[in-house]
């Protein structure tokens, strides 16, 4: 089941990432305007940002297998469709829902494993392989996808993905076990469901508008979002709810949360535009670019596999608290660049930041699952990427804004508001950890969980 979940989180993330790799041939290939790139570049995330948490709550409420089974159904076919299509918007469509089906994986792999072994030694390991599959599909895509294109065959990475769908969907059959009606945690909320599904998706696609140019449509979008939210809270004061509303007040999920938020605004969203700065203003192909990140994320995966044996002995809170702060200090490093500047120049700022990141993202994992009751696994996980992704999003859309016309002055602003973004993050986790006395486990698995019934 370990081998499972990893292996889907690392097709997933080789999937989101590949697209960097070659993202002057995909343009061109699909014929691909400016608002068209951003949108190609942009629409795994979306798929991501806006069904991460209703996955998570389906799975909770009507079985985790079934959703990661479903889940890896819709990724194989959907990455059917990116291989054949040859315009933009039904590749932009298609990779919306490649979207879905990753999420649908995503949100239950960490539950799932919970769900099979309760013991907190083992599930802090899980998370150390989870965030090592993570990192290092994000490393692998841009270069597997920027190999194809030196070869004309930009459209085997897709095929190459729908296989791995199909037999992740072939082995999850074999692999995961059904849970019992009597242990997933209640019936679904479709009006809740619904309106979430709708905030999130008006509220990313206003996000990645910014980014297309498209000022007057996303300030629409963002006040129907705003409705949406406003229908959600009202429909959550009827007795059937999403999900219990004692999670928001407890202090480590918070934490936890906020620290998948500070990730996607500052590592994730920094890392985005440092390769469009890589191929604009350093002269890089996005191939070349791909290999420079790789110096963080082929780090992040490495320095979370190194915690393997002694991840379990630290703290979850401290995993979050440290790993913030480390990759502030990465981003510092990485600002400050004048003209010329070489791309050596950043790789050991990058360094720096993978060797946080793979601490920071084992502790996500880790805390995602701990801080929620078991019940709510899936839940738990779905948030705290959620959080992650939505953080992305606005950073990116912060970032293109920010930088201006000069791509290496902006640069430096651009990273270090990341910086700041993730030092936030992390003296947010730090007091919202005040008082918590089981190191990486919460009251979810202490004792110490109340309900609002309770």
């Amino acid at each position: 089941m370990l081998a499972l979940v990893v292996a889907s989180t690392f097709w997933s993330m080789v999937a989101y990432a590949g697209p960097l790799g070659n993202a002057v041939t995909l343009s061109a290939a699909l014929d691909a305007s400016a608002a068209g790139t951003t949108w190609v570049l942009a629409s795994m995330s979306v798929g991501l940002a806006v069904t991460l948490l209703a996955a998570g709550v389906v799975a909770d409420a009507l079985g985790r297998a079934r959703v990661f089974a479903l889940g890896a159904m819709v990724f194989a076919g959907a990455n059917v469709v990116c291989a054949v299509v040859g315009s933009t918007w039904p590749f932009v469509v298609a990779r919306v829902v490649v979207g879905l089906g990753a999420a649908g994986m995503i949100a239950t792999g960490l539950g799932l494993l919970a769900a099979a072994d309760g013991d907190g030694r083992h599930r802090s390991t899980s998370a150390v392989w989870w965030s090592a599959a993570m990192g290092a599909g994000i490393a692998l895509g841009p270069l597997l996808t920027g190999v194809l294109d030196l070869a004309g065959a930009w459209r085997w990475f897709y095929v190459g993905l729908a296989l791995a769908g199909t037999l992740l969907y072939a082995l999850a059959g074999r692999v995961l076990p059904v849970e019992p009606a009597a242990e997933r945690a209640r019936r679904l909320d479709l009006v809740g469901f619904t309106l979430l599904t709708a905030f999130l998706a008006l509220l990313v696609t206003a996000i990645v508008q910014v980014r297309a140019g498209g000022p007057m449509l996303a300030a629409v979008l963002l006040g129907g979002s705003v409705l949406l939210l406003v229908a959600l809270g009202l429909s959550q004061r009827r007795p059937q709810r999403l999900v219990d509303p004692g999670i928001f007040t407890h202090r480590p999920f918070l934490g936890a949360t906020i620290a998948g938020l500070g990730t996607g605004l500052g590592i994730i969203a920094a890392s985005s535009f440092l390769c469009t700065v890589l191929v604009r203003a350093v002269g890089l192909s996005t191939f070349q670019a791909a290999g420079v990140l790789a110096a963080w994320s082929g780090t992040s995966a490495l320095a979370a596999l190194a915690l393997v044996r002694h991840g379990p002995r630290i703290p979850g809170r401290v995993q979050l608290t440290a790993g913030l702060v480390g990759v502030a200090v990465g981003l510092v490093l990485l600002a400050g660049v004048g003209d010329p500047v070489s791309a050596w120049r950043f790789v050991p700022g990058l360094v720096v930041c993978g060797c946080a990141s793979g601490l920071l993202n084992a502790g996500l994992a880790r805390q995602a699952v701990a801080t929620v009751p078991g019940g709510l696994a899936a839940t738990g996980t779905a948030a705290n990427n959620t959080a992650r992704y939505l953080g992305a999003a606005v950073g990116i859309s912060v970032a293109s804004v920010t930088a201006g016309t000069d791509l290496l002055a902006g640069w430096n602003r651009v990273a270090l508001l990341a910086a700041a973004c993730s030092l936030l993050a992390a003296l947010a986790v730090a007091w919202l950890s005040r008082g918590e006395r089981a190191p990486g486990v919460a009251g979810a698995r202490t004792g110490t969980w109340r309900t609002a019934a309770e």
